[in-house]
């Protein structure tokens, strides 16, 4: 977790309960709270014109959502959906500031949070500009693999959708479950039932 919950709580945060598919928030709302997953995984995502979504990140226990909005004044420019029922901890805005500046060294963790967040989008982002879906894939599925600590081959099981892993790369479906299979025939992956291993 990037803050103690109980020190969340002994601050005045309360937590809410999310059905799966329910908004957090929503692109466009002002960002009011920080916000830290007690139970469940949450999506961050973008709608295009065409309803086509872009998942930018799929959180779960213990991570915070979209901290660094907290710190200006501009509105949320993506949305917070939880893909299974969640309990979130919320501590309002200016009481989260006062917290902070009791403890400066909370600062530290949002920020080494902020900055694994940055290195994640630094890696994938190369390899999204180009075209070949097998190495979207690759890039995406090692980096979870590593950032959970998992060395050995096929050790790994992906957490992912196949659908998920389609809006996480911007690709559609079919191309996913192609890629998947041409990684299996490399040895790239090993796929059991419906469970990705890498």
């Amino acid at each position: 977790m990037i803050i103690c919950e109980n020190l969340l709580f002994s601050h005045g945060a309360e937590q809410q309960n999310y059905n799966s598919g329910e908004y957090i928030f929503e692109e466009e709302s002002t960002p009011k709270y920080y916000l830290q997953i007690k139970t469940g995984t949450v999506k961050i995502s973008s709608f295009l014109e065409d309803g086509k979504e872009f998942i930018h990140g799929i959180p779960f226990d213990g991570h915070c959502l979209a901290e660094t909005y907290l710190f200006h004044d501009k509105k949320y420019a993506v949305s917070a959906i939880a893909v299974t029922d969640c309990e979130i901890i919320k501590l309002e805005k200016n009481k989260l500031i006062e917290l902070l500046l009791k403890k400066p060294q909370l600062i530290f963790s949002m920020y080494s949070y902020t900055a694994d967040r940055m290195r994640y989008k630094h890696i994938t982002a190369a390899p999204f500009s180009f075209q070949d879906p097998v190495t979207k894939l690759h890039v995406i599925l090692n980096h979870v693999k590593n950032h959970f600590g998992f060395n050995d081959k096929f050790s790994f099981h992906i957490p992912y959708t196949r659908q998920q892993l389609a809006s996480l790369t911007g690709m559609r479906i079919e191309t996913v479950i192609r890629a998947i299979k041409k990684m299996e025939k490399q040895n790239m992956l090993k796929i059991d039932g419906t469970k990705i291993f890498v």
